[in-house]
């Protein structure tokens, strides 16, 4: 597992195809930062492992279903508040103001499940390996013991990737904050 750096860049990473979907650059920027911060959501065990017997680190919040469950609970408020913020200005589309929720919960669930990617790639040097499948496949995955724990290159490599392929879309993505499909796209 990489550091916390090293997750907020994975969910960087993650989230940078948002630029290709999302129709202005404004509204892409917002759902991207909002929700990379949720590249750390299924390391929620490590306090909940503090109140509750039984929960342990890598253990069911590493899973593909507990990001599943978390994202629809906290992907719809997510959208709401980006819904709610934005719509006194106009960095929200109002495409995205019809698709909050929706916005909400795939930034949630994407930067969550980048997480659990990264501990396949990293979880046996020196944590307890993860189980993403959980309960379809009850066995650990590895994908690559690339990245260690507190390596200066794994943690902050991932994070200013993360965060040049942003930077890169976010000019990819120009200065036109009109749709690119439509009428108004074919006169």
């Amino acid at each position: 597992m990489v550091d916390v750096m090293g997750h907020l860049g994975m969910a960087l990473i993650w989230l940078a195809p948002a630029w290709y979907f999302i129709d202005r650059r404004k509204t892409a920027a917002a759902f991207v930062a909002a929700g990379f911060w949720f590249g750390m959501l299924p390391d929620v065990d490590l306090y909940l492992s503090n109140w509750f017997a039984g929960i342990h680190h890598h253990g069911v919040f590493h899973t593909i279903v507990a990001v599943t469950v978390m994202a629809a609970i906290l992907g719809p408020l997510l959208g709401w508040v980006l819904k709610t913020a934005g719509s006194d200005d106009d960095w929200f589309s109002p495409r995205a103001e019809e698709n909050a929720y929706l916005m909400g919960f795939i930034a949630v669930w994407v930067a969550g499940l980048s997480h659990l990617l990264a501990d396949m790639l990293s979880a046996p040097d020196v944590a307890s390996r993860i189980e993403p499948f959980w309960p379809l496949y009850n066995g650990s995955v590895v994908l690559l013991d690339v990245l260690w724990y507190t390596s200066w290159w794994a943690t902050w490599g991932l994070f200013i990737l993360g965060l040049a392929v942003n930077v890169a879309a976010w000019y990819w993505k120009g200065e036109s904050e009109e749709p690119r499909t439509g009428v108004a796209a074919s006169e």
